[in-house]
């Protein structure tokens, strides 16, 4: 590790909107490098993609970190890759990935153009300061339009047409010089191996064995074997027990020096102890922390029971597990009176709760129930304490006088659509449908008289688009648009929890929070869905949505009758009305004395069907 100088490293990241090909170009560079294998049978598919949740999807959840050598102008650089996901929810995974790095490969899709997280994701990397190559990929394909393209990012990113290198990383056309480019146009790491140790810490993950394993940047001295370390952030102390690079597997070796990038572990047992953003020195050397990055802020919040309440304690080890490799997952325990022992979970987005769920059922075999995800609210009252509630059951009765509460504000968020024009009636209309304001529009391809597309930008409530909303925009403009949204605050807004009541009894586990706009619209679809899944009973049940103590949709469950004049044969019309008589006060006893059991499927149907 010795040889390789500030001089000679590179540390890069490849951005992209989902599915623009970030993954297989990473494939072909550790092939071309010769850090993996090219495989007989074929090409190497997603090698740094390890999670059977990220081949399935075909997406990249996980940031990932490979070291290649590459031999250029005589001398063998070392390239860190830091591949990151392309997804909005994991958006937070690409912001620590980028502090890592000096440059990033801006990747773009020579079909389908630029989509709306390439311009968030340029304007993160540009904020950095990091040198950007843009690549234009999959030139191979039919439908590529490299000369519109290419004129596309010179529109929208102010990038010389004669910078963009095209490549197919499907078939490896054009990735040599992508090589060239990276060890040519970025520049190396600044750093001395002279001066106190300071590393940056810009990932973790979990090893039954070792403890938590961190991934580090070192950006001054040296980091060796054996050393005694210390965070800035906890000031708690460690002894590095072993060390070395990803290759794309682990590599160990003695030391770490300034402008690598690498793996140390250090015999740390919590991983809440791995503050990403942290500066890692050591012992007895002060060093000033370098500047951290926000961390990850939960933006939707669903309660996770398990199916079988006995399986608790094996969930909730379970979601501890898991915790350990997703930082950005935060956990509480919950108690609900309808699914019993369960876990309250804040997600980074509503794909994110996804991949953790198919993660849980993979790796875990859970068997779980998902509520229907909130967002986090505040509550400001009138002595003006600030309160954020996630929970719908802890939401108070605002029409109630006794509970204080001034003003109700919800999350909003920025967000921008790409759309061609022929859909962008619809995506006006969908906009609208979901309260969305200050919507403005202008036209993407400059100059280009086919099949213009529009960036659409408004602000939106972050709870219209947890449920549906992303379904909605791709069906209703056939797959063409993308989505992007950023963090634009709180608003104040007219909302209220709505609570349903079987037999007038009110299920907590069903309670959502609404706007008042779209209440009888919700309520009646709710009820309706109730009706379908509740098993019929012995007595009538009443399925009630309400607000505070105003019904607003109501649905009767007809009783299972038996028939008790059956046995009657003949006889008097008085012994049949007896008969009768007596099944209805026994009904009428019944459904005053009788709970409505609401079985776990009838949950699990309910939530699963994610129309809200």
């Amino acid at each position: 590790m010795e040889q390789y100088t500030c001089d000679v490293l590179r540390n890069f990241s490849i951005i992209a909107h989902i599915d623009h090909g970030k993954s297989t170009l990473a494939d072909r560079l550790l092939e071309l490098t010769g850090t993996i294998q090219k495989k007989q049978s074929g090409k190497n598919e997603q090698v740094l993609d390890k999670l059977k949740v990220e081949r399935e999807r075909g997406i990249t959840v996980k940031a990932q970190t490979a070291s290649m050598v590459y031999k250029f102008g005589g001398r063998d650089h070392m390239l860190n890759l830091i591949d990151t996901p392309g997804h909005v929810d994991f958006a937070w995974e690409v912001s620590r990935s980028l502090a890592a790095c000096q440059g990033a490969l801006l990747l773009v899709d020579a079909s389908q153009g630029v989509q709306a997280q390439s311009i968030s994701v340029f304007h993160n990397a540009k904020e950095r300061g990091l040198t950007i190559i843009p690549v234009l990929n999959k030139i191979d394909l039919p439908a590529a339009q490299p000369e519109r393209i290419a004129a596309q990012m010179q529109s929208t990113f102010g990038i010389n047409p004669d910078d963009i290198i095209r490549i197919s990383a499907k078939t490896g056309q054009g990735v040599a010089s992508v090589l060239e480019a990276i060890v040519t146009r970025i520049p190396p790491p600044t750093g001395s191996t002279t001066t106190p140790l300071k590393a940056f810490l810009f990932d973790s993950f979990y090893d039954r064995y070792r403890g938590v394993i961190s991934l580090v940047n070192v950006q001054e001295g040296i980091l060796r074997k054996g050393d005694k370390i210390a965070s800035c952030h906890t000031r708690k102390k460690y002894e590095v027990t072993e060390l070395g690079i990803m290759h794309p597997e682990e590599v160990p070796a003695d030391s770490l020096r300034a402008g690598q990038v690498g793996y140390v572990a250090c015999n740390m047992k919590e991983s809440s102890e791995a503050h990403i953003g942290d500066t890692i020195h050591r012992v007895g050397e002060s060093v000033e922390p370098l500047p951290g990055f926000q961390p990850a802020k939960a933006m939707v919040f669903a309660g996770i029971f398990p199916v079988d309440s006995n399986d608790f304690p094996k969930l909730e080890e379970s979601i501890k597990r898991l915790t350990l490799t997703d930082r950005s997952v935060t956990v509480q325990r919950e108690s609900s009176s309808a699914l019993g022992q369960g876990c309250r979970l804040g997600f980074l987005g509503t794909l994110h709760m996804d991949v953790f769920r198919q993660r849980l059922e993979d790796e875990y075999d859970a068997n779980i129930i998902i509520t229907a995800p909130t967002v986090p609210y505040k509550l400001i009252y009138r002595d003006n304490r600030e309160v954020f509630i996630s929970n719908p059951t802890e939401f108070p009765d605002t029409s109630d006088t006794a509970s204080k509460v001034k003003e109700i504000q919800e999350p909003i968020v920025k967000a921008s659509i790409i759309v061609p024009e022929e859909y962008f009636g619809d995506m006006m209309e969908l906009c609208f449908s979901h309260r969305a304001e200050n919507l403005d529009h202008r036209y993407l391809d400059s100059g280009s008289a086919t099949s213009s597309r529009i960036i659409l930008t408004c602000t939106l409530p972050l709870s219209e688009i947890v449920t549906n909303f992303f379904d909605q925009l791709k069906s209703r403009s056939s797959g063409f648009a993308s989505f992007d949204y950023e963090d634009a605050g709180y608003k104040q807004s007219d909302l209220a929890k709505m609570s349903f009541l079987l037999n007038s009894k009110p299920v907590d586990a069903l309670a959502i929070i609404v706007h008042r706009s779209a209440q009888d619209k919700i309520a009646r679809e709710w009820v309706k869905k109730l009706h379908k899944v509740i098993p019929r009973q012995l007595f009538e049940v009443p399925i009630q949505a309400a607000i505070g103590r105003k019904v607003l949709a109501r649905e009767t469950l007809s009783a299972m009758r038996a028939d008790v004049t059956a046995g009657l044969y003949g006889g008097h019309y008085e012994r049949k009305m007896k008969h009768l008589e007596n099944q209805k006060e026994g009904k009428r006893r019944m459904k005053k004395m009788g709970t409505v059991e609401l079985p776990q499927e009838a949950f699990f149907d309910i939530l699963s069907n994610k129309k809200s």
